[in-house]
């Protein structure tokens, strides 16, 4: 066991003590499963409802959505006959298993330590923190895969720094997911909710068409400020705290590989990236080459990515499996096909704890979609907001705390802004603010509460992560990490957002603030 003890004094050592005392999580999922059957009973026995922002009923007229008991006969039937299709449907769970068996072969040949030792002997160490943010969050164009290869990469990239292989994993975590709408270009992520946005805009104003660069100017404005902070917390607050890194379990692929002759090494690296080579070759050509079988040429213009997006997974797979693979024939570390399928194994025998987490976890996301809390709570939120009669950079920072809330309870961005945008896109409307400018302060909100949420479907994984290098590393010790992250971020962000609407920047090309006020709605 590695000397890794944080200090538990001050707010984030009562955090720590407190998280740490909470159960195992899959029994925490379990009690909130018990909460929300609760609750549902009482929502439903109450007569909570709301009017559906864009659903019509039969008559034409909004349809109201009422919040459902889990202990109704419909929702016990989905509980029982649907659920190996809720386990095997729980969407982080293909991405994960998925890349983690060629992650899995790539660590283990001892790859991942070669590549990190030789990369970093020639960076700034200075440098360290603020590029794996940066790197972090760009690696969100690759969307959940991002989560499964970039955060424990970053553990070890810093143990090959001679650093705490837990900060790294805090501040890639920071990047990934408290950073999650930042970057430095549009991406999938715009093409998804600005589409949401198009169609909340079509309920009042008909034949608007969303620009996917929409928000290109907040979220590269983003990027840039979120990195100095995620770079200050970290090497200020979260380094001091974890204390020098003394060696682990986690650090015996690592310390083995360093028993490889240097010249074996610079062999088996060579190899690595021949295979790499031809995977990325093989991909450009899928998507450039005959046929463009990654690009649908038929969809709209900002959709005609999504295959070669979505197929980013396969793509961190096999550019993890082959590389690593050839790496360890070089060395030495695979000797024939056996010992390829037994750390294809030994990666899925890694999993085997996330495997029984999900199983929870995705019962819990479900069933909190079946009660229908989720869009109660949504819309009555947004009405909050619209009878607040505040000026518009007092609401857009209220958007902006109001999807941080709501980040707490329901994780997918683009599942709560379909649900809140067809509410809150034409309510700023009617008071002269652009579908642009509240996307983009949704977005600000939504991801800074990520990483401090054990309801965030990818926090249980990151747990796992950690325990990787520290066996007995607890949940309020993530938690606790992770709270000045989200502090920063939120603050950076609403100062972002209040300083934008003063100074009237564009959100993106082609894009304003504010626009002439719609007089009333007219559906369509």
């Amino acid at each position: 066991m590695s000397s890794t003890r944080q200090e538990t004094s001050g707010v984030l050592g009562w955090i720590e003590r407190v998280g740490n005392r909470l159960p195992d999580p899959v029994f925490l999922f379990l009690w909130l499963i018990a909460i929300l059957v609760a609750i549902s009973v009482i929502g439903a026995l109450a007569g909570w409802s709301v009017a559906h922002p864009t659903a019509l009923d039969d008559a034409g007229r909004p349809l109201v959505v009422a919040v459902t008991s889990l202990i109704s006969a419909t929702n016990i039937q989905l509980l029982l006959t649907e659920m190996p299709h809720t386990f095997t449907g729980f969407a982080p769970l293909g991405y994960v298993l998925t890349v983690m068996l060629g992650a899995g072969v790539a660590e283990r040949s001892g790859l991942f330590a070669a590549a990190m030792r030789a990369s970093v002997a020639k960076a700034p160490h200075a440098l360290l923190t603020p590029a794996v943010a940066l790197v972090s969050m760009m690696g969100n164009h690759a969307a959940d895969a991002a989560f499964v290869v970039m955060i424990p990469l970053a553990g070890v990239i810093y143990h090959a720094a001679g650093r705490h292989p837990l900060v790294g994993i805090a501040a890639s975590f920071a990047g990934v997911s408290g950073g999650f709408s930042a970057n430095l270009l549009p991406g999938q992520l715009d093409a998804l909710l600005l589409g949401i946005t198009e169609e909340a805009v079509h309920t009042v104003q008909a034949g608007w068409t969303a620009n996917i660069a929409g928000n290109w100017y907040v979220i590269a404005a983003m990027a840039i400020i979120y990195t100095p902070v995620i770079w200050f917390v970290t090497d200020r607050i979260v380094e001091p705290r974890m204390g020098p890194w003394r060696g682990g379990a986690g650090a015996d692929h690592a310390e083995a590989e360093e028993e490889t002759p240097p010249a074996v090494v610079r062999k088996g690296l060579v190899h690595a990236g021949l295979a790499a080579l031809a995977v990325i070759g093989a991909w450009t050509l899928f998507t450039f080459g005959p046929g463009t079988p990654l690009i649908d040429e038929s969809a709209a213009p900002e959709a005609r990515l999504t295959p070669f997006f979505r197929s980013l997974v396969p793509f961190f797979l096999f550019v993890f499996l082959l590389p690593g693979w050839a790496y360890g024939r070089a060395v030495g570390t695979i000797r024939d096909h056996r010992d390829l399928v037994k750390m294809m194994a030994g990666a899925m025998e890694d999993m085997a704890y996330y495997l029984v987490l999900a199983f929870v976890a995705a019962h819990f996301v479900a069933m909190f979609g079946w009660s229908n809390l989720g869009l109660v709570m949504a819309v009555e939120g947004a009405d909050l907001l619209r009878s607040s009669g505040l000026p518009a950079w007092a609401m857009l920072a209220a958007i902006v705390v109001f999807a941080g809330l709501l980040n707490l309870f329901i994780g997918s961005a683009s599942a709560k802004w379909a649900v809140v945008a067809p509410v809150l896109v034409p309510m700023l409307m009617l008071l002269g603010i652009s579908p642009e400018m509240t996307t983009a302060a949704y977005r600000v909100g939504d991801s800074a509460t990520n990483i401090i949420t054990p309801l965030m479907v990818y926090f249980p994984l990151v747990l796992i992560f950690c325990r990787r290098w520290v066996a007995d590393y607890g949940i309020g010790s993530l938690t606790a990490t992770m709270v000045p992250y989200g502090v920063g971020i939120m603050l950076a962000g609403l100062l972002l957002i209040v300083g934008w609407v003063v100074l009237e920047v564009p959100p993106g090309p082609g894009a304003s603030i504010f626009i002439e006020p719609l007089s009333s709605p007219a559906p369509r």
